[in-house]
């Protein structure tokens, strides 16, 4: 298989998965859906109410100054609990987006519960 053809089905698999998984969860203002987005540069996440569609706190590593790797998704993360925090938020419904939960997926999620934000 071609370079192109692996990246497709690899996608295409991650979508698939985020679908099965979006199917089963779902957020609201008062316990809202964290989803985490990742790309091979960034990372970034937020905090929405399914309900009216909005987004109720988000955080993206560029601003942070941050490249994706495990220790730098805890300080996301941290920063995010933050955020969430002075949102009045304090339990979310984790969506990992189809993602699989390990590397920085996991940590992110770990940076939350350590940082006070029940998951």
């Amino acid at each position: 298989m071609s370079r192109a053809k692996n990246i497709a089905k690899k996608n295409s698999l991650r979508l698939r998965r985020k679908r099965r998984v979006r199917g089963s969860i779902s957020g609201s203002a008062v316990i809202p859906r964290v989803t985490i987005f990742k790309s091979n540069k960034y990372l970034s996440a937020q905090a929405i109410d399914d309900v009216t569609g909005t987004t109720l706190a988000a955080v993206h590593s560029k601003t942070l100054d941050l490249k994706v790797n495990k220790e730098n998704a805890v300080k996301v993360g941290a920063e995010f609990a933050k955020t969430l925090k002075a949102a009045k938020i304090d339990t979310v419904v984790f969506d990992r987006n189809g993602y699989l939960y390990h590397g920085v997926v996991a940590a992110f999620a770990d940076a939350l519960r350590d940082n006070g934000i029940k998951i």
